[in-house]
């Protein structure tokens, strides 16, 4: 199977994704989420040059983040309703309604130039 991930480029998925199947085991006997290689696959796709340090950080960050998702995913959310937002939201604004205007004499009274009935204003486009 062939997945196009650039304008021109064509790859095998198996190498766009990477070895999903694969498990890295840390020094502690834990299983990594992510790998430091999928880390610099992820770097180099967003085109991103990360050093050795940010490297280590970044897959121990992730490998967190991934830990975190799996501790959600394993909760039994089958009665929660599915939301749009986690607070209720209230409208600010007021009702629109009709009410008394400025008239164009008011409204042009302050204005620092002025043609007939029109603000005057610098012009910003050029031709």
């Amino acid at each position: 199977m062939k997945t196009v991930v650039e304008l021109g480029s064509v790859v095998d998925s198996q190498d766009f994704l990477g070895d999903l199947g694969a498990m890295a085991v840390r020094k502690d006997g834990s299983v990594a989420r992510i790998t430091r290689k999928e880390v610099e696959h992820v770097a180099r796709l967003a085109r991103l040059e990360l050093t050795e340090d940010e490297k280590e950080r970044m897959t121990a960050q992730l490998d967190s983040i991934l830990g975190y998702i799996d501790k959600l995913n394993g909760l039994d959310t089958s009665r929660v309703e599915p939301t749009t937002t986690v607070i209720p939201m209230v409208s600010v604004m007021r009702e629109d309604g009709v009410r008394p205007s400025l008239t164009q004499e008011e409204a042009l009274a302050n204005a620092p130039d002025r043609e007939d009935v029109f603000f005057r204003v610098p012009r910003i486009i050029e031709d």
